[in-house]
């Protein structure tokens, strides 16, 4: 690691909400080497201290209004009402503007989560901030709670694709049923994981995202092998 050029650089924000300037924490880029990627996109990193992941949400140490880049302009005046009276007024300042820690960042994303629920933010954004949150349970080996948000994103995750509202964001529809499938399948939901990995390879066409329809083909695959190993197991073990 460079000694010269520190992993984190400030970049200058604007709250959308009260328009109060600050900086918060970036990576740059150089320093995110990717070791390993997890079958729902969880990423580890050489330098987990420094994951992209601690930095996705930005909180306002003025107001408390939190947020990412996924985050739509629009505020309704029923929002703003409700935001200035659950959040903004109930703010006690914080920093979440230096080094981050996964406790840190957890907060951040959780203050993300509220401000995107009063705000009525699209449910793939909100399914992000969940998924987001699983991956960081995951590196704190808290399985409970690993467990808990891998419901909560599933769920939005399949309101997300009811609305078929993506533009504008990373996702497409390929995609949310894939990850649909996966966090069944991450449950132990192998039934509900199978359907949604199945109307990936049968939707194909929906986009060209061959890594996608390949991944779903190997969960579709696992799983079956596992039925059918489960299933044999019980015929032998009742011989």
């Amino acid at each position: 690691m460079s000694e010269s050029i520190h992993p984190l650089y400030d970049k200058q924000s604007q709250c959308p909400f009260c328009a109060h300037t600050f900086t918060t924490k970036k990576v740059r880029s150089r320093f995110t080497r990717p070791i390993k990627t997890d079958t729902d996109f969880c990423t580890l990193y050489k330098h987990e201290q420094y994951s992209p992941l601690l930095y996705v949400p930005i909180v306002c140490p003025d107001c408390g209004y939190s947020y990412t880049d996924q985050f739509s302009t629009l505020l309704s005046e029923q929002s703003r009402n409700e935001i200035t009276e659950k959040l903004v007024k109930r703010w006690t300042p914080q920093n979440y503007s230096e080094e981050r820690t996964e406790n840190n960042a957890l907060n951040a994303y959780k203050l993300a989560i509220y401000t995107a629920q009063l705000k009525k933010e699209k449910a793939i954004v909100i399914a992000g901030l969940y998924l987001r949150v699983v991956w960081l349970y995951r590196k704190r080996k808290d399985a409970l709670q690993e467990a808990r948000f891998i419901r909560l994103a599933e769920e939005m995750y399949k309101k997300a694709y009811e609305e078929d509202d993506f533009f504008f964001t990373e996702m497409n529809a390929l995609r949310v049923l894939y990850l649909i499938g996966e966090l069944n399948r991450r449950l132990g939901r192998n039934e509900e994981a199978i359907k949604y990995f199945s109307l990936v390879v049968e939707k194909k066409q929906l986009a060209f995202d061959p890594k996608i329809i390949n991944m779903a083909r190997d969960g579709w695959f696992q799983l079956k092998d596992d039925q059918k190993k489960t299933a044999n197991k019980l015929l032998n073990t009742g011989n």
